[in-house]
């Protein structure tokens, strides 16, 4: 088992999301970058899909009671084994007792924690991933226990990383394709969108990311329509809206572009005053 000492700022468990219910209101919700999260888990051989750890901004700690297997990838939080800087993108050996910490995000805002054969926890509707109240909780707590597989097949010391793509630090570039209602904005809100740069407001979590600075809008709100992760909202105030992992299904505000997974994953690794920039896919 995986005790939880110290869970962290705002760390959940989460896989690659909850499908087949949107028709019911229920948000996919999945881990927020899912390229870091695909990276630890390749690593270790895990499937795209299993569970793993998210830690927001702040890292917490945790002790193995049992042999394994681990993967960091992500934002950089200084990990640490047993007081021990350890490397991140890299499968690292546990050993029984063993403590893993994590401090402040410094390059990125989401870390993840990968386990061999991935965390095992609680299925909601075909996934694991947290969000109330689909699930009891919200985010891992203080003293909770999180299951996992022992593993003890291959213990000789490993050296060798992976390239890691650190673009998804790197650049500030947002690629979206035209949401339904591009079109009704007028060339100067067309050309002012894409051609200036937005900041992260102080108002971004897992179900919408604020920009600023506000758009001149005279669009108004649609009937109620279907949104997904990654739809970019506006406003009757001119703000804009980029929805996330844990959004909503529907919305009454026009849906002027639509981020690709790639743009997801970088947004989710930005946070206040951050600036980025909306590039249009064709």
């Amino acid at each position: 088992m995986l005790k939880v000492l110290n869970p962290g700022f705002y760390t959940t468990i989460q896989d690659a999301g909850r499908f087949g219910f949107r028709e019911y209101g229920v948000p996919v919700s999945g881990v927020m970058d899912s390229y870091s999260s695909q990276f630890a888990n390749a690593l270790l051989g895990n499937s795209d899909d299993a569970a793993v750890l998210e830690m927001t901004m702040i890292g917490g700690a945790f002790q193995f009671s049992k042999p394994t297997l681990i993967a960091i990838s992500g934002a950089f939080m200084e990990p640490k084994l047993n007081d021990e800087h350890v490397r991140q993108h890299m499968t690292i050996q546990i050993r029984a007792n063993d403590i893993l910490s994590f401090g402040r995000a410094t390059n990125g805002f989401r870390t993840y924690l990968a386990v061999k054969g991935g965390l095992k926890s609680g299925n909601t509707l075909g996934s694991q991933s947290q969000y109330k109240p689909i699930t009891k909780t919200s985010v891992i707590v203080k003293g909770g226990i999180l299951e996992y597989s022992k593993y003890t097949d291959s213990f000789e010391k490993v050296n060798a990383s992976v390239k890691f793509n650190d673009s998804v630090f790197k650049s500030n570039i947002l690629e979206a394709y035209k949401g339904p209602e591009f079109d009704q904005l007028s060339a100067s809100q067309k050309q002012l969108l894409l051609s200036d740069e937005f900041e992260v407001s102080k108002l971004n979590n897992r179900m919408a990311y604020q920009l600023e600075p506000l758009l001149t809008n005279s669009l108004k709100p649609i009937l109620t329509s279907p949104v997904l992760p990654g739809t970019v909202q506006l406003t009757p105030s001119g703000q804009l809206i980029v929805l996330m992992r844990d959004c909503q299904t529907t919305g009454g505000y026009p849906r002027i572009l639509l981020l690709t997974e790639k743009a997801i994953n970088r947004l989710s690794q930005r946070t206040t005053q951050n600036c980025v920039k909306f590039r249009l896919k064709v």
